[in-house]
């Protein structure tokens, strides 16, 4: 078995036929046709149904397909270990990150004595980011898993409600989602953010959902002057919000665990770094 073959046999899958898959590729088709059939003979399984409308992973194919990519994944983290030992500690970090790390992210910064490369990117293109090999990690919030890589929790963000200034509960030195519980809220819509959306939604309280929250600014500016509704923010992601009329509290529970996201294996030397400076922020 070659790792051509196993590219060959998940590049077909992905593009559903031989020929899209050898323009993918930049072979002709026949190698493609070829090597797929040769890897067929050495696991003595069908991968594909195989007519001249279509081309369909069997049963076998797709029981088969995420252990070849699995497969191609370990291979590619040999190379991105073994280039990071040949560049050594000076090797350049390339992270992914997310609206709202506030001053954690300017203290893994100094803490971290190699150069760095952010990208602020969506929760999906940060993820796919690292499978490619684009990202060495990427900052992630509230994930319990992610397919093909690793989580490593690296610290705990408290969250923020935001409520009127002049509402009753405003008054309290910190709420509880059971307090706000008859406060229409303003959530991200789950589409939007699913991870957040449980996390709140089922954390136990009955809540009352309002109009979708939308950006910062324009939401905590609805709620200074509208009807009494409010939203959660996290600590961070408030502490830089200028508010009118608007009054910040600590909210009691959830809270939500940050990680970072990374290939499977042992992290090369650069990533050790980054894992460092992270855990230096908890004290």
């Amino acid at each position: 078995m070659e790792l051509r073959q196993l590219r060959y046999f998940v590049t077909v899958a992905e593009e559903q036929g031989f020929g899209r898959a050898a323009e993918r590729l930049h072979v002709v088709q026949p190698a493609v046709s070829q090597q797929v059939q040769r890897l067929e003979r050495e696991l003595g399984v069908r991968l594909f149904e195989r007519s001249t409308r279509h081309v369909r992973l069997t049963p076998a194919g797709e029981r088969l397909l995420p252990e070849a990519r699995a497969a191609l994944a370990a291979a590619d983290r040999v190379g991105r270990v073994a280039g990071g030992i040949a560049a050594g500690a000076d090797a350049t970090l390339r992270i992914g990150t997310s609206q709202g790390l506030g001053d954690r992210l300017n203290q893994v910064l100094e803490a971290l004595p190699i150069p760095v490369r952010l990208h602020a990117l969506s929760l999906a293109d940060r993820l796919a980011a690292i499978r490619r090999g684009d990202l060495d990690a990427a900052f992630v919030r509230i994930l319990t898993a992610a397919p093909q890589l690793e989580l490593i929790p690296v610290w705990t963000d408290p969250l923020m409600v935001a409520l009127p200034a002049a509402h009753p509960l405003a008054a309290h030195p910190a709420l509880s989602l059971q307090q706000l519980a008859d406060l229409p809220l303003r959530l991200v819509p789950r589409q939007d953010n699913p991870p957040f959306h449980d996390l709140i939604t089922q954390a136990g309280a009955r809540l009352t959902l309002s109009v979708p929250f939308t950006n910062v600014q324009d939401t905590l500016a609805e709620i200074g002057t509208g009807e009494p509704t409010w939203t959660v923010l996290y600590a961070a992601a408030a502490e830089t919000v200028p508010v009118r009329r608007v009054a910040l509290r600590p909210l009691t529970a959830p809270r939500a665990i940050t990680s970072l996201a990374v290939p499977p294996g042992p992290p090369t030397a650069p990533l050790r770094r980054l894992l460092d400076a992270c855990a230096a922020t908890e004290h």
